[in-house]
């Protein structure tokens, strides 16, 4: 039984620094994504950066790296480290996202241009 959002991805997709669990366990990817969906953003965090440390790694499918960066940013809409991060990402995975990158990066910028001194 998988006790985290991390070890559920880990077990379904594998991990590029360490050996996948065995796990007894059926694996449909519809039920991680229900997980993921309904994750806080602490725990969806946790499992990108454990799996996927250097952003140009891992083996999450980028689909489901590019969800789990859009449902962190609807859970903290105003965090411009955040924002970069996932704009990072979309970046690093192809030209079809450009326009979001840029988005994205423009928002973190207003945000910090806005926040007091």
């Amino acid at each position: 039984m998988h006790t985290t959002l991390t070890e559920h991805a880990r077990c379904l997709y594998g991990d590029e620094y360490r050996p996948t669990p065995k796990c007894d366990r059926k694996h449909h990817e519809s039920w991680f994504i229900e997980e993921l969906t309904f994750a806080d953003a602490d725990s969806i965090l946790m499992m990108l950066r454990e799996l996927c440390p250097h952003m140009v790694d891992g083996f999450l499918p980028v689909c489901i790296r590019n969800l789990a960066y859009r449902l962190v940013l609807l859970q903290r809409p105003d965090e411009p480290a955040l924002m970069r991060e996932a704009a990072d990402s979309l970046h690093l995975h192809g030209p079809d996202w450009d326009d979001i990158v840029a988005d994205l990066r423009r928002r973190a910028d207003a945000l910090e241009n806005a926040a007091p001194v």
